[in-house]
Formats: C-alpha cells, structure tokens, sequence
C-alpha cells in the first residue's frame, strides 16, 4: 500500500497509509492535511504541491493539470496539484507539501 507523507516547512506533520488510485486531495480530505483546497477541479492552482520524495509513484499528469502549473511556472516532476495527482499501484512513498507563495 502506498504511502503519503505531508510535510510543512521540510518536517514531516502527517503519514498516511494510502489506497492505490487515489488522489492526494482524497488523503488531504480524509485526514486533514495541510494542502489548501479551492475549485478541485484542475482550474485554480491553490492546491499546488512540491514532491520532495517518490513522485514516480503518482501517475502522469493530464493536459489540465499541466496547463495549471505551467501558469504558475512549474511543471513535473517537482510540482503537482493534489486534485489530480493519483498514486500508482505498487507501493512506495511519496513525500509532499504545499506551495507557499
């Protein structure tokens, strides 16, 4: 089973076992993870995410996703919005958090 682990500020704050095809939004909505949330809908980009770990195990991005970050000047494997970002199958960890403007 995957795992997720959110962080603030470089420390890790939450770690949560995570189901396979799951988005990250799914765990911030289960566990109340610090990632901010809007429009989930791949339009706004309030829940833009650094990777700082295991961002091979999220599947890959569709155009939507992509169209958002590139706004903001980021783009994958570094960067990913949680509504869209879904864990592959396998395992592995992914350690993320929240971008701060």
């Amino acid at each position: 089973m995957p795992t997720v682990v959110f962080e603030k500020k470089g420390k890790p704050v939450l770690t949560v076992s995570a189901p396979e095809g799951g988005s990250i939004q799914d765990m911030c909505d289960d566990h109340a993870a610090p990632v901010p949330f809007s429009c989930r809908s791949a339009c706004c980009g309030t829940c833009r995410v650094e990777i700082l770990e295991g961002g091979e195990n999220l599947d890959t991005p569709e155009d939507e996703e992509l169209d958002v970050l590139d706004a903001f000047g980021q783009a994958p494997p570094k960067h990913r919005l949680a509504c869209c970002a879904k864990l592959k199958s396998g395992g592995g960890t992914v350690r993320v958090q929240a971008v701060d403007e």
